[in-house]
């Protein structure tokens, strides 16, 4: 960073914190705040949160603010925005990094509790990636106090701790094993089975063939030019599959093959008719693995994937999957053998641990802890 981009970074915070001084003094009132910049709408962790906040403690009022970093511009007047909410409420929620929660000093009494994005982890973040191709700046870190003032951090289980205290630089007693809400949605098979009821009247042809779901990973280097998904076109017997399409939300690459089916919200929902799932090197594996269903590694850009992003595991031999850079071998796969993985099931269990009582109300349980409630 240069010198004189340091020092206007520098004046914007000290413009923040002035105006944040001015809105602290707007009193604490009963209320919990989600805020998460993964998505533009409610995301289903959010939406299930307070859905049952709402159940268990109906005096609490809840706040949700979701925004993506997508226009600079429009973000600062979305931060002011949090500032007011942050300093007015008992507890914030995220599920991704927040400028105004790290960055500024908050009253003694805001309890923040980071929730993440992903079931499990895949990749090496935050602390873990500083002055790496994919990471961030240590200087800019330094000025940012990236991923400060965190009072709990929640991970799908314990065999993560150590990922988490490199990636948050959080003291070992803040982490605690709590899955995302929506693990409980994979596991609910009424949900499901409504789910598909609803997805087969939408889209009817997902009924008449056997589903492939190709979800790939983001590259925020490198970005691939879409043909790796060409590639998989290519070896797809579209008499006997459908093949629907449903990359990161931060990827720009479009498909306008009209046979691949890519009217999907989400990649949640896409999982929730999907008979086979290729995938590369993304998080989406663990919930695939808790809805048993089979499940391939597209490694169609490996060695320059690695050079650029570290992986939390050895993804190659830890999982169990065929892990290649040829559709063919793929499909061959689908065609020919069964799933029977006995170390890929275990490799689910150990690393996504489903408390007795569910997710969502253990992270619940969790907000009315801190805001003793």
């Amino acid at each position: 960073m240069s010198k004189i981009k340091s020092i206007f970074l520098k004046i914007a915070i000290g413009i923040l914190k002035i105006l944040y001084a001015i809105i602290k003094c707007f009193p604490t009132t009963n209320k919990v705040t989600f805020i998460s910049r993964q998505s533009n709408t409610i995301t289903i962790d959010f939406m299930l949160l307070e859905e049952e906040l709402n159940k268990q403690c109906p005096d609490i009022k809840t706040v949700i603010l979701t925004k993506k970093l997508e226009s600079k511009l429009a973000y600062i007047f979305h931060m002011f925005k949090q500032m007011y909410h942050i300093a007015t409420s008992k507890a914030v929620v995220l599920d991704s990094y927040c400028i105004i929660i790290s960055l500024l000093k908050h009253k003694k009494n805001l309890k923040v509790i980071q929730i993440w994005h992903s079931v499990g982890c895949m990749k090496k973040f935050g602390y873990a990636m500083i002055d790496k191709p994919e990471g961030t700046k240590a200087q800019i870190a330094k000025i940012m106090k990236m991923h400060h003032n965190y009072d709990r951090v929640c991970i799908s289980a314990f065999s993560f701790i150590n990922d988490f205290l490199e990636g948050f630089r959080v003291p070992k007693e803040k982490i605690h094993e709590a899955p995302l809400p929506r693990v409980d949605r994979l596991l609910d098979e009424k949900y499901k089975e409504a789910k598909r009821k609803e997805l087969y009247k939408r889209i009817p042809e997902l009924q008449e063939k056997k589903n492939i779901l190709y979800c790939s990973t983001f590259r925020k280097t490198g970005q691939n030019n879409g043909e790796n998904l060409t590639n998989l076109i290519k070896e797809i017997d579209f008499e006997k599959y459908n093949l629907l399409y449903k990359p990161h939300p931060l990827n720009t690459i479009k498909c306008q093959d009209e046979r691949v089916i890519c009217d999907f919200t989400s990649t949640y929902e896409a999982l929730m008719v999907a008979d086979y799932v290729i995938c590369d090197y993304s998080s989406i594996i663990y919930e695939v693995g808790l809805l048993n269903i089979p499940i391939y590694l597209y490694a169609y850009d490996w060695e320059e994937y690695r050079t650029k992003r570290e992986l939390n595991l050895d993804i190659e031999h830890d999982t169990g999957l065929l892990f290649t850079d040829n559709p063919k071998e793929i499909m061959k796969e689908i065609e020919e053998k069964e799933f029977h993985n006995e170390k890929w099931q275990e490799f689910v269990k150990e690393n996504v641990t489903i408390p007795k009582e569910g997710c969502t109300k253990r992270i619940v349980q969790m907000i009315k802890e801190v805001i003793d409630y």
